[in-house]
């Protein structure tokens, strides 16, 4: 059986066509429905740096999380944790 995530992540690229709804069940404690049956991931996204956010919202699932969800700061902490 597909992890929860995984079957959501597809339900959010593209129109849901499992055989069981029992895959989308509690898909509420991950995600938030939005308008017309798309979901948006319930993500808070930091960083210190903003390349790493450039990254995560130019690869393939950068447009599902909400823009004002990504918190980063204009410079790194030079290596320092």
């Amino acid at each position: 059986r597909p992890s929860l995530v995984s079957t959501a992540l597809t339900a959010l690229a593209s129109n849901y066509n499992g055989s069981s709804d029992l895959q989308l069940e509690r898909m509420n404690v991950y995600f938030n429905e939005a308008n017309g049956d798309k979901y948006v991931p319930r993500a808070v996204l930091v960083d210190l740096e903003p390349g790493t956010m450039d990254a995560v919202r130019a690869g393939p699932f950068g447009e599902l999380f909400r823009p004002d969800n990504f918190v980063f700061g204009q410079s790194g902490a030079g290596n320092n944790w």
